[in-house]
Protein backbone atom coordinates (compact mmCIF):
# COMPACT_ATOMS: atom_id res chain seq x y z
CA UNK A 1 0.00 0.00 0.00
CA UNK A 2 1.30 3.23 -1.05
CA UNK A 3 0.80 5.99 1.58
CA UNK A 4 1.09 9.89 1.47
CA UNK A 5 4.73 9.50 2.68
CA UNK A 6 5.78 7.32 0.17
CA UNK A 7 4.30 10.04 -2.35
CA UNK A 8 6.06 12.58 -0.51
CA UNK A 9 9.27 11.23 -0.22
CA UNK A 10 9.55 10.05 -3.45
CA UNK A 11 8.40 13.37 -4.96
CA UNK A 12 10.88 14.85 -3.10
CA UNK A 13 13.85 12.52 -4.13
CA UNK A 14 12.83 12.95 -7.58
CA UNK A 15 12.36 16.37 -7.57
CA UNK A 16 15.90 16.96 -5.85
CA UNK A 17 17.53 14.96 -8.30
CA UNK A 18 15.87 17.06 -10.79
CA UNK A 19 17.20 20.13 -9.57
CA UNK A 20 20.68 18.58 -9.82
CA UNK A 21 20.35 17.09 -13.37
CA UNK A 22 19.84 20.96 -14.34
CA UNK A 23 22.74 21.98 -12.21
CA UNK A 24 24.80 19.15 -13.85
CA UNK A 25 23.65 19.69 -17.26
CA UNK A 26 24.62 23.44 -17.07
CA UNK A 27 28.03 22.19 -15.86
CA UNK A 28 28.62 19.79 -18.95
CA UNK A 29 27.93 22.82 -20.77
CA UNK A 30 30.28 24.90 -19.48
CA UNK A 31 33.72 25.42 -20.19
CA UNK A 32 35.38 25.03 -16.80
CA UNK A 33 34.21 21.21 -17.04
CA UNK A 34 36.45 20.52 -19.75
CA UNK A 35 39.33 19.54 -18.13
CA UNK A 36 37.68 16.86 -16.22
CA UNK A 37 36.82 15.10 -19.47
CA UNK A 38 38.87 12.19 -19.19
CA UNK A 39 36.83 8.92 -19.10
CA UNK A 40 36.58 7.43 -15.79
CA UNK A 41 38.07 4.50 -16.91
CA UNK A 42 41.14 5.57 -17.72
CA UNK A 43 41.18 3.67 -21.06
CA UNK A 44 41.08 0.96 -19.63
CA UNK A 45 39.42 -2.73 -21.23
CA UNK A 46 38.87 -6.23 -20.04
CA UNK A 47 38.54 -8.93 -22.15
CA UNK A 48 39.92 -6.85 -25.33
CA UNK A 49 36.51 -4.12 -24.95
CA UNK A 50 36.84 -0.62 -23.04
CA UNK A 51 35.09 -1.17 -19.01
CA UNK A 52 33.35 1.86 -19.38
CA UNK A 53 33.70 3.89 -23.04
CA UNK A 54 34.26 7.81 -23.48
CA UNK A 55 31.07 9.05 -22.13
CA UNK A 56 31.54 8.28 -18.71
CA UNK A 57 33.99 11.00 -17.31
CA UNK A 58 35.05 12.43 -14.02
CA UNK A 59 33.17 15.77 -15.25
CA UNK A 60 29.90 13.78 -14.36
CA UNK A 61 31.05 12.25 -11.50
CA UNK A 62 32.34 15.21 -9.78
CA UNK A 63 29.31 17.56 -10.53
CA UNK A 64 26.54 15.26 -9.74
CA UNK A 65 26.96 14.44 -5.89
CA UNK A 66 27.78 18.74 -4.98
CA UNK A 67 25.02 19.42 -6.96
CA UNK A 68 22.62 16.69 -5.57
CA UNK A 69 23.51 18.30 -2.52
CA UNK A 70 22.19 21.52 -3.16
CA UNK A 71 19.22 20.35 -4.52
CA UNK A 72 18.17 18.38 -1.66
CA UNK A 73 18.76 21.26 0.65
CA UNK A 74 17.39 23.87 -0.82
CA UNK A 75 14.13 21.65 -1.90
CA UNK A 76 14.04 20.80 1.99
CA UNK A 77 13.95 24.93 2.71
CA UNK A 78 11.54 25.57 -0.01
CA UNK A 79 9.41 22.54 1.38
CA UNK A 80 9.68 23.57 5.02
CA UNK A 81 9.13 27.23 4.35
CA UNK A 82 6.00 26.69 1.94
CA UNK A 83 4.61 23.48 2.08
CA UNK A 84 4.96 22.79 6.04
CA UNK A 85 2.29 19.60 5.71
CA UNK A 86 4.79 18.13 3.10
CA UNK A 87 7.84 18.45 5.11
CA UNK A 88 6.53 16.79 7.88
CA UNK A 89 6.01 13.35 5.70
CA UNK A 90 9.70 13.75 5.06
CA UNK A 91 12.40 12.54 6.78
CA UNK A 92 13.40 14.43 10.20
CA UNK A 93 16.08 15.97 8.62
CA UNK A 94 17.67 19.50 8.88
CA UNK A 95 18.95 21.32 5.69
CA UNK A 96 22.61 20.25 6.46
CA UNK A 97 21.38 17.06 6.88
CA UNK A 98 19.41 17.00 3.32
CA UNK A 99 22.18 18.06 2.09
CA UNK A 100 24.53 15.58 3.16
CA UNK A 101 21.53 13.13 2.12
CA UNK A 102 21.79 14.51 -1.44
CA UNK A 103 25.75 14.26 -1.56
CA UNK A 104 25.28 10.50 -1.18
CA UNK A 105 22.20 10.17 -3.42
CA UNK A 106 24.10 11.76 -6.17
CA UNK A 107 26.99 10.21 -6.03
CA UNK A 108 24.46 6.54 -6.04
CA UNK A 109 22.69 7.98 -8.71
CA UNK A 110 25.98 8.20 -11.19
CA UNK A 111 27.67 4.84 -9.57
CA UNK A 112 24.65 2.80 -10.71
CA UNK A 113 24.89 3.54 -14.08
CA UNK A 114 28.23 1.64 -14.17
CA UNK A 115 27.44 -1.48 -14.59
CA UNK A 116 25.22 -1.07 -17.70
CA UNK A 117 27.57 0.96 -19.29
CA UNK A 118 30.42 -1.92 -18.74
CA UNK A 119 27.50 -4.51 -19.61
CA UNK A 120 26.80 -2.98 -22.77
CA UNK A 121 30.90 -2.47 -23.79
CA UNK A 122 31.06 -6.02 -22.97
CA UNK A 123 28.34 -6.39 -25.71
CA UNK A 124 30.24 -4.16 -28.77
CA UNK A 125 27.87 -1.47 -28.22
CA UNK A 126 29.20 1.44 -29.01
CA UNK A 127 29.13 4.41 -26.58
CA UNK A 128 25.92 6.46 -26.85
CA UNK A 129 24.62 3.58 -29.02
CA UNK A 130 22.08 0.61 -28.30
CA UNK A 131 22.14 -3.13 -29.14
CA UNK A 132 21.68 -3.97 -32.44
CA UNK A 133 18.99 -6.56 -31.68
CA UNK A 134 15.38 -5.45 -30.52
CA UNK A 135 15.06 -7.90 -27.11
CA UNK A 136 18.41 -6.63 -26.26
CA UNK A 137 18.01 -3.06 -26.71
CA UNK A 138 14.78 -3.05 -24.92
CA UNK A 139 16.60 -5.17 -21.76
CA UNK A 140 19.12 -1.96 -21.64
CA UNK A 141 16.90 0.97 -22.56
CA UNK A 142 14.65 -0.60 -19.41
CA UNK A 143 18.13 -0.56 -17.36
CA UNK A 144 19.04 2.87 -18.51
CA UNK A 145 15.98 4.30 -17.29
CA UNK A 146 16.09 1.96 -13.71
CA UNK A 147 19.17 1.44 -12.74
CA UNK A 148 19.90 5.21 -11.26
CA UNK A 149 16.64 5.37 -9.22
CA UNK A 150 17.58 1.76 -7.27
CA UNK A 151 21.28 2.98 -6.91
CA UNK A 152 19.32 5.98 -4.79
CA UNK A 153 16.81 3.56 -3.46
CA UNK A 154 18.93 0.91 -2.11
CA UNK A 155 21.04 3.95 -0.39
CA UNK A 156 18.24 5.39 0.79
CA UNK A 157 16.95 1.36 1.94
CA UNK A 158 20.89 1.48 3.92
CA UNK A 159 21.41 4.81 6.11
CA UNK A 160 19.91 4.68 9.65
CA UNK A 161 17.19 6.97 9.99
CA UNK A 162 16.47 7.31 6.52
CA UNK A 163 14.82 4.02 4.99
CA UNK A 164 12.20 3.23 2.64
CA UNK A 165 9.51 1.12 2.33
CA UNK A 166 7.85 -0.61 -0.38
CA UNK A 167 5.38 2.21 -1.54
CA UNK A 168 8.56 4.07 -1.41
CA UNK A 169 10.02 1.99 -3.98
CA UNK A 170 7.18 1.98 -6.06
CA UNK A 171 6.42 5.88 -6.46
CA UNK A 172 10.19 5.94 -6.90
CA UNK A 173 10.35 3.36 -9.58
CA UNK A 174 7.59 4.85 -11.88
CA UNK A 175 8.42 8.90 -11.08
CA UNK A 176 11.94 8.16 -11.15
CA UNK A 177 12.51 6.55 -15.07
CA UNK A 178 9.84 8.94 -16.41
CA UNK A 179 11.93 11.63 -14.95
CA UNK A 180 15.53 10.48 -16.43
CA UNK A 181 13.49 9.89 -20.07
CA UNK A 182 12.57 13.47 -19.94
CA UNK A 183 16.27 14.50 -18.99
CA UNK A 184 16.94 12.21 -21.57
CA UNK A 185 15.19 14.07 -24.47
CA UNK A 186 16.64 17.05 -22.79
CA UNK A 187 19.90 16.43 -23.10
CA UNK A 188 19.42 15.55 -26.78
CA UNK A 189 18.26 18.41 -27.39
CA UNK A 190 21.08 20.57 -25.90
CA UNK A 191 23.71 18.51 -27.79
CA UNK A 192 25.12 17.09 -24.09
CA UNK A 193 23.65 13.47 -25.76
CA UNK A 194 23.96 11.85 -28.78
CA UNK A 195 20.24 10.33 -29.03
CA UNK A 196 17.22 11.27 -27.52
CA UNK A 197 16.07 7.87 -25.61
Amino acid sequence: MITTTDLARAVFVVLGLALAGVLHVGWLRSSRSGRFKQPLDGGRTWRGKRLLGPNKTWRGLLAMPPAAALGFASLAALIAAFVPAMHRQLWNLSVPGYAVLGLAAGAAFMLAELPNSMFKRQLDVPAGGQPAQPMLRGLCALIDRLDSTVGVLLLLSLLPGVGTTPGLWLCALVLGPLLHAGFSVWLHRVGVKTRAL
